[in-house]
């Protein structure tokens, strides 16, 4: 009898398991009060309990641990100066979708030479997002792995679903049980309705295949994620940030039944992928703002230590300090900038 299973499986490698990576790196009594406080804050602004801005601020793609702890350690310095106005969390996004081929990033190959040691990415995404919370600085990330929250999801304060899985069942179904509020993107063509049936998906109950705790295959069964909003990205032809683009979103979140509340990703489709168009969109984001559109719940922004990006070398030794190795972003100096500029706008 032939063989007609594994045909193109190269090899079967243990994982370490949700429980045992925890047990390892366990949650501390700062970056727990520092994940529920956040959680909260991050809930009252979808409500319109909070008036400040929802900033999610940080690098395309945490590469370095070294580097994503400095600018963590700077961004919370900043923080504390703005949360008047701002509520600041730091972008840490550990998993990259890729429309072709390309470093897929640092959980699935953390040490950027494709051996792809995924025990070891997770374990050094786990004690970076420890560190980071421990300094009271929330995170955010993107899902995309649907195993990965069973090893991270306790120390997200907010979670994105990405232009390229929002209208994935998969997704829905995973967001549906994460115990964070969830942003869906509009897709890369951008379609907003795709994100707003995602948030309906989303919000239901759901039974699907996972892990648990121990590693073990399951069925999880969730009570849905009341907590999710659209994000504004753009898309392959024309960005979607302006005042006629919200209004179009308000429609269509009022007829699904949602109450408006829009964040903005300033980067990809509405900046043309150019870091430094993304002080443009903000400045138009801030000036709705201003003129009432109080739907405007938040922005993201694409920030590292240097701007603008770097290809990986050979010899890994010569990667940049603080600089990107996915998309381009502005530099740490432009984001003081742009986030004392949005801070002063909010009077």
């Amino acid at each position: 009898m032939q063989k007609t299973y594994d045909l193109h499986i190269l090899a079967e490698i243990p994982l370490v398991t949700p429980k045992t990576l925890k047990g390892k790196h366990p949650m501390v009594d700062q970056s727990n009060k520092t994940v529920i406080e956040s959680r909260q804050v991050i809930k009252n602004i979808l409500e319109k309990q909070d008036g400040r801005l929802l900033a999610i601020v940080g690098p395309c793609s945490i590469h370095d641990y070294s580097a994503a702890v400095d600018y963590a350690s700077r961004l919370n310095e900043l923080r504390e100066k703005l949360q008047e106005r701002l509520y600041v969390v730091m972008r840490v996004y550990f998993e990259k979708p890729r429309t072709t081929l390309g470093w897929r990033g640092l959980i699935i190959d953390p040490h950027i030479d494709g051996t792809n040691d995924i025990s070891e990415g997770l374990t050094i995404a786990r004690k970076l997002l420890l560190e980071i919370t421990s300094m009271g600085l929330p995170v955010a990330t993107e899902m995309l792995d649907p195993y990965v929250p069973q090893y991270i999801d306790d120390l997200i304060s907010w979670a994105a679903i990405g232009a390229r899985t929002t209208e994935s069942q998969t997704h829905r179904n995973m967001a549906s049980g994460l115990s964070m509020p969830v942003g869906f993107k509009n897709s890369t063509d951008g379609n907003l309705q795709i994100a707003i049936d995602a948030m309906s998906s989303a919000q239901s109950q759901h039974s699907f295949l996972g892990i648990d705790k121990n590693g073990k295959t399951c069925i999880l069964k969730t009570s849905g994620n009341p907590y999710t909003h659209i994000i504004l990205r753009g898309g392959r032809n024309q960005p979607n940030f302006r005042q006629r683009d919200i209004d179009f979103a308000d429609q269509l979140l009022t007829k699904g039944g949602f109450q408006s509340a829009i964040m903005i990703d300033c980067s990809h489709g509405n900046s043309g992928k150019n870091p430094f168009k993304q002080a443009d969109v903000l400045k138009s984001i801030l000036r709705s703002r201003r003129k009432g559109y109080k739907n405007i719940i938040g922005f993201m922004l694409e920030s590292n230590l240097r701007e603008g990006k770097q290809e990986i070398p050979e010899d890994l030794n010569q990667l940049a300090y603080g600089l990107s190795i996915t998309d381009a972003c502005i530099g740490w100096e432009q984001t003081e900038e742009l986030l004392f500029f949005a801070f002063d706008s909010m009077i």
